[in-house]
């Protein structure tokens, strides 16, 4: 199992593709990945021929990064389900992802993203009709910067992606990090 993630780095620059030098960017083919705005989930599934599992890392409720708060719109010092979970494909680790759901959003018909377990959280909000989704940042993640598990990192840096989810008007920021496994298997 993972270990825990220690979030005293500096705050990842998440930015626009689009924004990141030419010369700087991931193979076009991890661009497409980063830059798809349908369901990663969906996605994943087709790509391992339904060879896929959600294994839960950590959920616990706490505080979220400062960034995170302020992506968020969060009061400090509201406290926010933080759910980090590896997506795994072709019984590989593929993607690891982090889900903060602040608990004001927790409310109502979506307290039940309390208890996800082992469901991904994608495709139940890709089932919602009124979703709506900001637009996807990007970020290039270094070994040491300790966002990902020091077991799950690469010698290479890794990249992800973030955005925040809408649901009946209530955020939640879902960042994916694409794993070495993935990208070694986008290759071939």
């Amino acid at each position: 199992m993972p270990k825990a993630v220690s979030y005293q780095s500096p705050a990842l620059a998440w930015q626009p593709l689009q924004s990141i030098a030419r010369h700087q960017r991931p193979s076009p083919a991890l661009r497409d990945w980063l830059g798809d705005s349908g369901s990663l989930t969906a996605r994943l599934i087709v790509q391992s021929e339904g060879n896929f599992k959600v294994r839960v890392v950590r959920q616990i409720i706490g505080r979220p990064t400062l960034n995170e708060r302020q992506v968020l719109g969060m009061r400090q010092p509201a406290l926010a389900l933080i759910r980090e979970v590896i997506l795994f494909g072709c019984n590989e680790p593929w993607v690891f992802a982090r889900s903060i759901l602040p608990l004001a959003s927790l409310t109502g018909s979506l307290r039940h993203l309390r208890k996800q377990n082992n469901r991904p959280l994608g495709a139940f909000l890709f089932s919602q009709p009124q979703l709506q989704r900001s637009a996807i940042a990007v970020a290039r993640i270094s070994r040491d910067h300790a966002y990902v598990p020091l077991d799950l990192a690469a010698n290479q840096p890794l990249w992800g992606r973030r955005s925040v989810f809408y649901l009946q008007r209530k955020p939640l920021l879902v960042s994916e990090v694409f794993l070495p496994a993935f990208i070694n298997q986008l290759d071939h």
